[in-house]
């Protein structure tokens, strides 16, 4: 199984819909709160390149993007064997 995290907020409806899809599938994730942990979002925003919205998602630390480009993923059938690992 690959190592999925997750950089995102409490009250993102972005980052619940993305959660919402791992779940769905069964995928265990890390979850990175940054509205808990602000101190996280250097870290976030190094890892993704620039980028300071949420959600940030990674599979085996690739950057996939956020929730649209993760459910993109998922519709054209190449987000099951990021996975699997």
């Amino acid at each position: 199984m690959a190592k999925v995290e997750i950089y995102s907020t409490g009250s993102c409806p972005y980052c619940v819909r993305a959660r919402s899809l791992l779940e769905r599938k069964g995928v265990p994730y890390t979850e990175y709160r940054i509205d808990l942990k602000p101190e996280l979002r250097p870290e976030m925003e190094r890892r993704a390149n620039g980028g300071s919205s949420v959600p940030q998602i990674f599979i085996d630390d690739r950057h996939v993007g956020g929730c649209d480009d993760l459910h993109a993923l998922d519709a054209a059938g190449q987000l099951d064997p990021l996975l699997k690992g």
